[in-house]
């Protein structure tokens, strides 16, 4: 059998990819492999592994890494002790093929190990662009070091190549996230709202605000806007903050949420983590997503909400009609969430097409990666345009 090994870190790149690791694990010609490590394993971030073996997952590797540090050298100090705790991980497990998802650190470390493991990569998400995050150069990285690629739309397929990999290994698949969705079973707003032990209501605002990791000391003062504005919005929509990720400056993020909650409990909540059956249900209940989460551009279209994306973090992503964009300032934030209240807003959104869905993307990558053949996969050659 073909053994797959998954690296996972987070739980919203779980989340994406764990009906793609049920089909390795049920595949007659698979074995699904995992590794989990990153904010999985830490307890500040929701020990978020336990969602994971709860799914009936069998983690094969736990990979502590993080330091709790929310400096620039913290975090490359996490990715060296990523690197030593995967390299062994590997070398024990010994897979056919590592499969990764998207752009962030620790999944740069598990891509430079298996590459030097000679162990084939097959990445999910790659060619895309967010200039506001140090995640587009990773996510570049590691495409470079990557042997089969799974991209979200042809655009993005058309950069992995021109990025100089060789056509027949880059797969339009549409984005995976979008292919969950459609197939699971929602929870009801009255069991979501148990299961928070908070009132959402007819109406609130799902938002995600991460740190915008290539500018320098703006976390505070942009996060402060964004609550600022919501201030003004508290008598008539309820919000739910899911906090942010293990990112530079997060934590920064994470005590004014945490703060901001505190002070309005009638109002607000904030949460580690949803979850994917929670995180999927929100959006289908809420009355927009606000903040600058890749989610809010990729998955919310398809429940055919207004997105308000603030600032640069996903600046150069592919949007489509539900997305509105401000600056991170108080006054284009304010504006942005009035047009995103609208009714015009709220009427173009329900004819909206999401450019990230492709249909069968499950079982397009699955068919892929279960039996691409491996011979000589490792030794690339540079495909020139």
């Amino acid at each position: 059998m073909r053994k797959i090994c998954v690296i996972t870190g987070t739980r919203a790149e779980y989340g994406i990819m764990s009906n793609l690791m049920r089909l390795i694990r049920d595949g007659e010609e698979t074995k699904l492999q995992i590794i989990a490590t990153n904010m999985h394993l830490s307890p500040e971030f929701g020990m978020t592994y336990k969602e994971i073996e709860a799914d009936g997952f069998h983690l094969d590797k736990k990979v502590e890494m993080l330091l709790s540090s929310d400096t620039a050298v913290g975090t490359l100090k996490s990715m060296g002790l990523a690197t030593i705790g995967i390299a062994d991980a590997l070398n024990e497990l010994r897979p056919d093929l590592v499969v990764i998802l998207g752009d962030r650190y620790e999944m740069l470390a598990a891509a430079e190990c298996a590459m030097i493991s000679k162990i084939p990569i097959a990445h999910l998400h790659g060619g895309e662009i967010t200039e506001g995050a140090y995640d587009d150069s990773i996510r570049h990285c590691i495409t470079k070091l990557s042997h089969l690629h799974f991209t979200s739309t042809e655009e993005y397929r058309r950069r992995v190549i021109q990025l100089g990999e060789q056509p027949d290994k880059v797969f339009y698949v549409g984005a995976l996230g979008i292919d969950n969705i459609l197939h699971d079973t929602p929870m009801s707003l009255h069991e979501l709202e148990d299961s928070l032990g908070f009132k959402l209501g007819k109406k609130f605002f799902l938002i995600t605000f991460h740190p915008v990791t290539m500018e320098s000391g703006t976390a505070a003062e942009q996060c402060r806007n964004l609550l600022n504005v919501l201030d003004d919005y508290r008598a008539e929509y309820k919000l739910l903050f899911t906090l942010p990720n293990s990112d530079t400056d997060g934590r920064i993020i994470i005590s004014l949420i945490q703060d901001y909650v505190a002070r309005n409990k009638e109002c607000a909540m904030s949460i580690t983590s949803l979850g994917r059956k929670r995180y999927y249900s929100a959006f289908r209940y809420c009355s927009a997503v606000i903040g600058n989460s890749s989610s809010g551009l990729v998955e919310a279209p398809n429940f055919h909400i207004p997105t308000l994306n603030i600032g640069d973090r996903q600046k150069g992503r592919c949007k489509g009609t539900s997305i509105i964009d401000c600056k991170p300032s108080y006054a284009s934030i304010h504006e942005g969430l009035k047009q995103v209240t609208s009714e015009s807003t709220l009427k173009r959104c329900k004819i909206a097409a999401n450019p990230y869905y492709k249909e069968n993307t499950l079982s397009n990558i699955y068919d892929v990666i279960s039996s691409y053949p491996l011979e000589g996969l490792i030794q690339k050659s540079f495909y020139n345009l």
